[in-house]
């Protein structure tokens, strides 16, 4: 199986190792299962082509399957004329043109639905604010807290190429093996079956990872209990613009470890061919000029795991990085963002430091409180620095909780505790609202359920609505009747409470 693939609308997931330990742990790789599975398989199935076999004869579009850059003659480039350098600022890099690119031959008399380069730019617009895009990767290294994950790590690192800022998130969850890492960075389906996982769409790696930066690149290790794997694959908007495709490709490569002789080697899946040229690219286009380079990265992930660098970072409409990572070496700011707000100049500092208004400029203040529960086994580090988890519920005095039954689903009915009380700076803070949480990860900061009415300043709730919907973003909740109801019922609690 290849792995260069043309993204098909596909699931999500993404989860962040020495030798000496894979090799005790590691008995013999079970040769007849990899040679019965991957021999001869050189280009990438989805799992739905098997349904739809008959698709050309009826006139059904079909999902384009994955290609190898070097075995499949469907794809050709017509110039070696690159594209203008992309726009380093997120909100214009949108425009595109592959008329000098390459085409997509088909030569089997099918027809094939891909995904065009724009689209992962577009996809990406559904993150207004850059740490909604955090927000999501750390989703990801939560869920692997039941594959027993223990940390997830955000940090600044220098591109080795350039010298450029890069932002690096790091989990020692249960990594990827080959199928998944290509699910995860494919479009469209969601691999997470676990009702209490915080992603559901199979979209937020791309999403969030592009709005971050224009490329990505996704080193992942894998364990099962007679084998290991370890692979590389590469998103990157700047090779797709500058070479002009159509559609989306991504190169990749994996290894598995041989226990006869102790290390890693290339995986059986590729051809020597295939895996070349997908090296060659990911040697071009990322921020490592070697396969030994590349293979570095491995060397602090442990026996499992996931490391994510995003890199050529977006720029503000000023002309700096959108993410400030010298306003505070133990924090990343949104550039430019830092709220200034009315007081009385004996509670300016106070009000302005307020988490409230922190938390819109200061990851570490947004991280604080993006969970409502962190096992005492996992950690968030922020820049080397542990994350303190914080409850605004800590914060409140005379709390009151208040029991509300919505009917969910028909006869469904679910108990949503709310609390609610004045914050401890009352009344000079003016600080008011109501936090919204979905399983356990916060969707709205401090919804002001009534812009009219200066009645509830200082009053703050905290709830958690597993019933509702999020959007995609997770940034917002969808505008259904449900949603609505709860509005209603929050502003009967504050006016309950005063």
């Amino acid at each position: 199986m290849a792995s260069m693939i043309a993204v098909n609308l596909e699931p999500d997931r993404l989860r962040v190792g020495s030798r000496g330990s894979i090799n005790r742990m590691v008995e013999k790789v079970q040769q007849e299962k990899y040679t019965s599975q991957y021999a001869g398989n050189d280009v990438f199935e989805d799992n739905r082509s098997r349904n739809t076999s008959n698709a050309a004869q009826t006139g059904s579009t079909l999902l384009e399957q994955g290609q190898s850059a070097v075995d499949d003659a469907r794809v050709s480039s017509t110039s070696a004329l690159p594209s203008a350098p992309i726009c380093r600022q997120f909100w214009k890099a949108g425009n595109y043109s592959d008329a000098h690119g390459s085409r997509v031959n088909l030569q089997s008399g099918k027809t094939y639905l891909h995904v065009h380069p724009m689209f992962l730019h577009s996809n990406a617009t559904s993150h207004t604010w850059a740490f909604g895009a955090i927000a999501e990767l750390l989703d990801n290294a939560i869920d692997e807290i039941q594959n027993g994950a223990t940390f997830v790590m955000v940090d600044k690192i220098s591109n080795p190429r350039d010298g450029s800022s890069a932002l690096l998130i790091q989990d020692d969850g249960g990594g990827m093996d080959p199928e998944a890492i290509r699910r995860c960075i494919s479009f469209g389906f969601s691999d997470k079956k676990s009702s209490e996982a915080i992603g559901q769409y199979g979209n937020g790696f791309k999403t969030s990872s592009m709005r971050l930066g224009a490329d990505v690149i996704v080193f992942t290790r894998h364990m099962e209990e007679r084998s290991a794997t370890q692979s590389i694959g590469l998103l990157s908007y700047s090779f797709l613009m500058r070479m002009g495709h159509d559609r989306i490709i991504v190169p990749m490569v994996d290894y598995e470890f041989n226990t006869d002789i102790g290390k890693f080697g290339i995986s059986r899946r590729h051809t020597n061919e295939s895996f070349q040229a997908n090296l060659s690219l990911l040697l071009q286009w990322s921020p490592y000029s070697s396969e030994t380079e590349l293979l570095k990265q491995f060397d602090d992930v442990g026996l499992h795991g996931t490391k994510v660098v995003i890199y050529n970072l977006w720029y503000n409409d000023d002309g700096n990085l959108e993410l400030d990572f010298n306003k505070d070496p133990q924090d990343i700011c949104i550039e430019g963002d830092t709220r200034k707000v009315e007081s009385l100049p004996a509670w300016r500092t106070v009000k302005e430091q307020h988490i409230a208004n922190r938390l819109h400029y200061s990851l570490r203040a947004y991280m604080s409180i993006l969970y409502l529960r962190i096992p005492e086994t996992f950690c968030i580090k922020l820049r080397g620095q542990v994350v303190m988890p914080h409850n605004l519920a800590d914060d409140l005095k005379f709390p009151e909780y208040i029991l509300y039954k919505p009917q969910a689903g028909g006869l469904r009915e679910v108990n949503v505790i709310t609390t609610i009380g004045f914050v401890k700076d009352a009344p000079h803070v003016n600080i008011h609202g109501f936090n919204i949480y979905h399983k356990n990860r916060l969707i709205k900061a401090l919804v002001m359920i009534d812009n009219k009415s200066d009645i509830f300043i200082d009053c703050v709730g905290i709830l958690e609505a597993n019933y509702i919907q999020p959007t995609h973003s997770k940034q917002d909740f969808e505008r259904t009747s449900i949603f609505q109801k709860l509005e209603v019922r929050l502003k009967e609690m504050a006016w309950e409470y005063w």
